[in-house]
């Protein structure tokens, strides 16, 4: 497999998603009461958090990027 970037928008989004499954998981084998409303909070602000993450990654990478190529143009 060839190396690729690492993306942590991501990885946060992939993690809330397990926790929502996994809650759901436990909800439904009885280990754990929780109410149906919790799990959306979890997931949307996850998500968001993903995006934040995302969005900020990608402004860092291009400003990096647009350096070296201003760089080497000089």
């Amino acid at each position: 497999m060839r190396r690729h970037e690492f993306q942590p928008g991501r990885l946060i989004a992939g993690l809330a998603l397990l926790t929502a499954g996994v809650l759901y998981l436990l909800d439904g084998t009885g280990a754990a009461d929780l109410p149906w409303f919790l799990v959306i909070p979890i997931t949307m602000g996850g998500l968001s958090l993903a995006a934040l993450v995302g969005m900020t990654t990608y402004a860092v990478r291009r400003d990096r990027r647009d350096r070296i190529s201003e760089s080497r143009d000089g």
